[in-house]
């Protein structure tokens, strides 16, 4: 959420950011709205403390006039006493639809930001060479080859967009997930295991409500009246667990990361660089997330690229990391790197991971602050979120990058005494 005192000082800046993601004449009628109800709000605040001090002032000349003996003056007509409820009721209702509007704001991008869409992103590191390969095979038919993702059996289990790993492949999955686990440890995140039910007040925190409200399963509000939904991402898990906090300035910055599948409802990817395990209703993903002080978050999100970056380079797969631009981001953040894999089969790079920063934004809606020692105001920290990462993508990508002229595939050798081999051979 952005500050609306910003918005009152410097309202052509707000709207010149904003105009990098939305429309113009949108951000316009947006703010014009947002401004309207913010003097509403205000007028009605001063009505009522006006109205207030008037009652005050009232019982004041009442009491003195008991303790003189003298006769009360008349109170005010009941006509006069309702109007302080009216008020408030009004000022109620002003401050949820000045909250609502507020909430559906994006964030303000970042300066070196571009406008425009995935045609405006931009690659500003690349490592390695794309593998040399005779024949390719995509990992759909790797898998398949290999025995370690069973498609058929996923959908009959849960339908279209559902997989099943299998043998191998099952202990290859595990194995990415383990060695992830150990390497962020070893980077000084705090291993979380959260739950994968969470209630609405987390997803509004992250920013992903309203606006991808149904991008997520639901339970039904008989069940769960309170509203739960199934996390699509642990970085709604480990934001949402800090909300209403004050953190203590000397631990931060705070690093934490969760392992948890995730569920969304997204369509599975039927186009040939969306196929297998590229994108589905449920994969397993590592998330990594930070808590910092303003000054410290762009050196932590340099520090988290470059720490992502540094996992897929051990994998020894060959991938891109690219700046997006402001309409390709997540409306939640101010700037986002993705680090994108290469794949073979469709001679397209296909994102691992996106690391980003969303300022203040996220911890405004989810009231997490932090105060200077010694100190009685508080403000806001930052917060900043990565994958490292999704193991549904880097599973294809090593089958692909990594695969021989008689369908076999290399295991990346940081995984081999996990796996307890170095090679996956046909069956």
């Amino acid at each position: 959420m952005l500050d609306m005192e910003l918005i009152r000082k410097d309202r052509e800046a707000v709207a010149t950011a904003l105009a990098k993601r939305l429309d113009p004449a949108e951000v316009s009628r947006a703010l014009d709205e947002i401004q309207r109800l913010d003097q509403e709000r205000r007028a009605l605040i001063t009505g009522i403390d006006a109205e207030r001090q008037r009652r005050k002032a009232e019982a004041r000349a009442y009491a003195e006039a008991k303790r003189a003996g003298r006769e009360p003056e008349q109170a005010a007509p009941d006509g006069e006493r309702k109007q302080l409820a009216e008020l408030e009721s009004q000022l109620d209702e002003v401050q949820a639809r000045l909250r609502d509007r507020m909430a559906e704001l994006p964030n303000l991008p970042a300066e070196d930001v571009v406008p425009g869409g995935k045609e405006a992103n931009r690659v500003v590191r690349t490592f390695g060479e794309p593998p040399a390969i005779e024949k390719v095979r995509d990992h759909v038919e790797l898998s398949r080859m290999l025995g370690l993702v069973d498609h058929e059996r996923g959908v009959k289990l849960g339908g279209s967009g559902f997989w099943m790993y299998t043998g191998m492949g099952a202990r290859l999955e595990w194995a990415l997930l383990n060695w992830l686990v150990e390497r962020n440890i070893e980077a000084g995140y705090e291993f979380l295991l959260p739950p994968h039910l969470l209630l609405d007040t987390a997803g509004f925190a992250a920013g992903q409500f309203p606006k991808f409200y149904d991008d997520v399963y639901h339970l039904d509000r008989e069940s769960a009246p309170r509203g739960q939904f199934l996390l699509p991402t642990s970085e709604t898990a480990i934001l949402g667990a800090y909300q209403d906090e004050i953190l203590e300035t000397a631990k931060l910055p705070l690093k934490a990361f969760a392992y948890t599948p995730c569920y969304r409802r997204e369509a599975a990817g039927s186009h040939s660089d969306e196929r297998g395990t590229v994108r589905g209703h449920q994969f397993n993903k590592v998330e990594i997330f930070q808590f910092t002080l303003p000054e410290q978050a762009d050196a932590a999100l340099t520090a988290m690229v470059a720490h992502v970056e540094g996992l897929v380079e051990q994998l020894g797969l060959h991938h891109q990391t690219s700046l997006l631009a402001a309409g390709d981001a997540s409306a939640s953040m101010k700037k986002t790197l993705d680090i994108e894999v290469w794949m073979p089969s469709t001679g397209k790079y296909k994102e691992v991971s996106s690391v980003s920063w969303a300022g203040d934004y996220q911890a405004r809606r989810a009231a997490i602050r932090y105060r200077e020692p010694g100190g009685k105001q508080t403000r806001f920290v930052h917060t900043l979120n990565g994958s490292a990462l999704a193991t549904s993508r880097l599973f294809p990508a090593i089958l692909e990058q990594f695969q021989q002229a008689d369908g076999s595939v290399v295991v990346p050798e940081v995984l081999r005494p996990k796996l307890g081999t170095d090679l996956l051979t046909p069956r």
